[in-house]
């Protein structure tokens, strides 16, 4: 049974905005981490965002689901291939991207410190 493109559409936008709230949430872990001393916590985090950050920039500083979810759809808004406000989606990596470098400083930081 095959599905209609915009159930697909629909089901890409949501295994796409859940793993944009995988990230998002590890990236707002990292300072929590770093706060209550989990060191090895942050650094797994970091690691793991860092994973992310590679795989964009393989794919042009594009998430590979984007071209997917194309297929599905003409709109080309910046949240067409996810779940959330535009002004979000459109500065995703400003916001994130900044989010996730202070993250790294002040766990670094805190770590040669400590």
């Amino acid at each position: 049974m095959a599905l209609s493109a915009g159930t697909t559409l629909q089901l890409i936008r949501l295994i796409h905005t859940l793993a944009w709230a995988f990230f998002a949430g590890a990236i707002l872990a990292m300072p929590v981490a770093v706060v209550q001393q989990r060191f090895a916590l942050f650094a797994i985090l970091a690691a793991v965002v860092a994973l992310e950050v590679l795989v964009l920039a393989v794919n042009g500083q594009r998430c590979p689901l984007t071209p997917l979810a194309a297929r599905y759809t003409t709109d080309r808004q910046d949240n067409f291939d996810i779940c959330l406000p535009l002004l979000i989606a459109r500065y995703n990596k400003q916001i994130f991207g900044s989010l996730y470098l202070a993250s790294l400083v002040f766990g670094l930081v805190s770590w040669l410190v400590r």
